[in-house]
């Protein structure tokens, strides 16, 4: 307001009165206001202003502090009323104004306008026209219109009895003020965080102010909750200076609620301060003040903060990332980070500890991640370790702390969780942690599957503490008020480490090197309450791995190729896995020697069939030798990793081998229960038919008796299920595409058929039934000794005559020899033992396949006349004439 300036002193005659114009900031009393001017990059200047010729009843004051000689004095009658007729008609409006006269003390004296000119309301003239207010009528000059109307306008109210001038001397007009409380905790408690009507009398700072509460008269000092804004610092002297920004946050907050009706929230009491929220119909200034820079977010208050935290962490994210004011120098703890660094998705591999888990990212690589402000379970009263030569403690010493990574373990291992990396702690040096070794560099992180903070997890379970900062510690969670808010409730519902029970007890013994006698391996047992495991180590049988690097007495032996690969390998299908073992034997060592699964994938094989791992020759009297044969066979054929210079053998030999074989007739019987379209067939065992029928007899028992909860199983590739078919019943399932949760492909392994389902029909296949207890039932094969046409329209002809002949129908089957897919077999019908893959080329549905192998030739033999006979009768795909076999195409047509 440049022209809201002490009037200067003119020599006389006096000119007219300058009109001045300014925004009203404070009314004083029912004849004084405050009068500022606009802001010009800070607080603007302002000037008291009394009204001339009037005078209003005085407003009570409270007894000077410390002064014991003064005492509160109370309103005069009307005072209160004429103050707040005037607060609600001039605060925060502009105004013009004259400046009549000034004392020798500086006191101003003028008439004030509403509005830009003096057109506008006369604000002396409305307070005396309502009886609020007196005329002085000494020194009334009856040549001054002005005066001359204040006292007709005084007479007026008189004689209607309005205001001071009615019946009754005012006494009902005196305020019972309250400064001060005798509980204020119960004061607050018993309001129950409802708003309460309020005048805001007076703004201390940015973020603490006095309020007049309504109708009650309490005058209370109210801190905002969650937030403090630049203080003014009181000096030994008496002075007081300013911090940063804190003159610029008191007029924010006086400029928008300074004499405002308002709605406080007293949210509560701790240490004698009344917390509350400030709420003007124009918005909540706690928020406001945060995303203009003018205040920073408080821990210890943002607890009680009843609208909502997000909303503050979010207004002070705003002025951060536009550096505004206190933030003006801001640097982001992720600053350095590129989105891609910041938020990605990866798999967990490992639980390290509590608080700490190893992720792979989309590139390989393997990389630590930290729960941001989370402290894993620690011993009680453990201090910081100043002692170098501390021993390490394993977790099951520590209370809680084993329950605290099983909860990882089972909720992350092996799955794909979102990071947000809050921000990096930097290294720390011996010297900086007055002698504790050194910290590595972290990586702190926001984790989350499902959509649930997995820290957020663990403090609510009482299975982590949350870290407490300085207030100027910007490295901290993303999430830090629901992880407040989160152990809050595990220490009022005593879970976990705020538990008063007795804590948990973990006994785990080693057996490693020890000799056992056992039918049956158990990882763990209850015993009077107390969890006992054993731990020993275990060797994957049939197999044999390249060694890794290791000291020996003559120096470091050097690790063998692809060691560190099959390490990996290892690592990523089992560790901190749930796993089955069956032990066959042990070592010298007492080591266990076995076979070890995880989700029906027997450990040795795998190895072996990536090429990792060999055949060792003591797998040749286990049950897995020929499965371990055959993965070798494949590894080798793709001539990678350890069979990267792998030789065959000369044809030659292998030719010379195969025709010293014989030809084995040794028809088993089947049941066939699927015809693919390429011809191919899968078959039952009919002498394993019992066992399907009694395990799915058990199997659909347990299932009506415990139905499972839909929708709770999330299939992924590879799983065995059970799955709901169209007839009602549940089958056995394996995985094998998962396009959404509506399309997942599911293969049933005991039939061979394929379908298309939604997850709501699929559920976990209970471990009883799984296919260690009864491994798949239907086995793919093919037809030896034909070829498949490829027209289409040929081929289906072909499998529709099979399907029609010998699906879920009995049949004789014969291995005659492998195929890269399955084996090839002849087929017999089990009535006539006529052979099904004959009567197909007979019927000129399919071409022969003529083998070579010399103890195959009477069976090719045999079909090539058939395919011949065929020819002649000019049956379907020889249909066209005749011809040579060389003079025919791919499909069987003459060219």
């Amino acid at each position: 307001m440049a022209s809201a300036v002490p009037a200067q002193v003119q020599s006389n005659p006096a000119p007219a009165p300058q009109l001045q114009r300014g925004i009203v900031k404070t009314v004083l009393s029912g004849c004084a206001v405050i009068v500022r001017g606009q802001p010009r990059g800070g607080p603007p200047p302002e000037r008291q202003i009394n009204l001339s010729n009037i005078r209003a009843g005085a407003l009570a004051r409270r007894a000077i502090q410390g002064q014991p000689d003064t005492k509160d004095t109370p309103d005069e009658p009307w005072a209160f009323q004429a103050r707040e007729f005037l607060r609600k008609k001039v605060i925060g409006k502009e105004v013009c104004f004259t400046v009549e006269n000034k004392t020798p003390q500086g006191r101003e004296y003028g008439i004030v306008f509403l509005g830009k000119d003096t057109s506008g309301e006369n604000i002396a003239e409305s307070l005396v026209a309502e009886g609020l207010a007196t005329v002085r009528r000494e020194g009334i000059r009856g040549n001054n219109p002005d005066q001359v109307r204040l006292c007709d306008l005084e007479d007026q109210a008189k004689a209607a009895k309005k205001g001071q001038w009615s019946e009754g001397g005012g006494s009902h007009t005196i305020r019972d003020l309250k400064y001060t409380i005798e509980n204020p905790r119960n004061f607050v408690d018993s309001l129950h965080q409802k708003p309460v009507n309020a005048i805001i009398e007076h703004v201390r700072d940015g973020s603490m102010l006095r309020a007049l509460l309504l109708p009650d008269y309490y005058l209370v000092t109210v801190m905002l909750s969650g937030i403090k804004c630049p203080t003014f610092k009181r000096e030994a002297d008496g002075s007081e200076t300013p911090e940063p920004f804190a003159a610029e946050a008191k007029f924010f907050t006086e400029s928008r609620l300074l004499q405002r009706d308002v709605q406080i929230i007293l949210e509560s009491c701790p240490n004698q301060i009344i917390l509350g929220t400030i709420l003007h119909p124009n918005g909540n200034i706690t928020e406001l003040l945060l995303k203009e820079g003018f205040a920073r977010c408080v821990d210890w208050s943002m607890a009680v903060y009843t609208q909502g935290a997000e909303k503050l962490r979010a207004a002070e994210r705003s002025a951060k990332e536009r550096k505004v004011r206190i933030w003006k120098d801001y640097v982001a703890p992720t600053a350095n980070l590129d989105q891609k660094d910041r938020q990605f998705v990866a798999k967990v591999m490992q639980v390290v500890n509590a608080d700490a888990i190893v992720v792979k990212l989309n590139s390989g690589e393997h990389k630590t991640i930290h729960l941001s402000s989370i402290r894993p379970p620690r011993l009680e009263g453990e201090e910081k370790n100043k002692d170098k030569d501390k021993r390490f403690r394993p977790l099951y010493d520590i209370p809680y702390m084993f329950e605290a990574r099983e909860f990882l373990r089972k909720k992350l291992i092996g799955k794909k969780v979102n990071v947000t990396v809050d921000y990096i702690r930097a290294a720390t040096s011996a010297m900086e942690t007055g002698g504790v070794p050194a910290f590595p560099e972290r990586t702190c992180a926001t984790v989350t599957i499902g959509g649930i903070n997995i820290a957020e997890a663990l403090v609510s379970k009482g299975l982590a503490t949350v870290i407490r900062y300085r207030q100027d510690d910007d490295q901290r969670s993303s999430h830090y008020d629901e992880l407040l808010a989160a152990e809050a409730r595990a220490i009022k519902n005593g879970k976990g480490l705020h538990s008063k029970k007795e804590v948990p007890i973990h006994r785990v013994a080693d057996i490693s090197g020890h000799t056992f006698f056992f039918t049956f391996v158990t990882s763990k047992y209850n015993w009077n309450n107390v969890m006992h495991y054993m731990s020993t180590m275990f060797v994957c049988a049939g197999i044999e791995c390249p060694r890794g690097s290791r000291n020996m007495p003559g120096g470091m032996q050097v690790a063998e190729p692809y060691s560190e690969e099959a390490t990996i390998f290892t690592k990523e299908l089992v560790l901190q896995r749930e796993v089955e073992v069956e032990v066959e034997s042990m070592d010298k060592a007492g080591n266990f020697i076995g076979w070890l699964h995880i989700e029906s994938v027997n450990l040795s094989v795998a190895l072996v069939e990536n090429a990792l791992s060999k055949v060792h020759f003591t797998a040749e009297r286990s049950s897995y030798y020929k499965t371990l044969l055959s993965a070798e066979e494949t590894a080798r054929q793709r001539k990678e990793k350890l069979w990267a210079n792998y030789e065959e053998k000369p044809k030659e030999e292998v030719a010379q081998f195969t025709e010293e074989k014989e030809r084995v007739a040794k028809y088993r019987a089947v049941y066939v229960t699927e015809i693919t379209d390429g011809l191919h067939f899968y078959a039952q065992d009919v002498e394993t038919g019992t066992k399907l029928e009694s395990l799915m007899e058990s199997m659909r028992g347990e299932i009506a008796a415990q139905p499972p909860v839909e929708g709770s199983f999330a299939p992924r590739r590879g799983d065995f299920c059970i799955a709901k078919f169209a007839d009602g019943e549940w089958y056995r399932a394996r995985v094998e595409k998962v396009e959404s949760p509506a399309k997942v492909h599911v293969f049933y392994i005991d039939y061979g058929n394929r379908e298309i389902l939604s997850s709501t029909r699929l559920a976990a296949l209970p471990p009883a039934f799984s296919t260690r207890t009864l491994p798949p039932q239907a086995t793919e094969y093919t037809f030896a000794f034909i070829q498949v046409p490829q027209d289409e329209d040929a081929r289906a002809d072909a499998v529709d005559s099979v399907v029609r002949d010998i699906q879920n129908k009995q049949c004789l089957l014969n291995m005659e020899y492998s195929g890269a897919v399955c084996p090839h077999v002849t087929l017999q019908f089990a009535d006539s033992k006529d052979d099904v893959g004959l009567g197909l080329v007979k019927e000129g549905l399919v071409m022969v396949d003529v083998r070579k192998e010399k103890h195959l030739h009477k069976m090719v033999t045999e079909y090539l006349n058939g395919q011949e006979s065929a020819k002649s009768a000019r049956l379907n795909i020889w249909r066209y004439g005749d011809f040579r076999d060389d003079d025919a195409d791919e499909f069987g047509y003459r060219r």
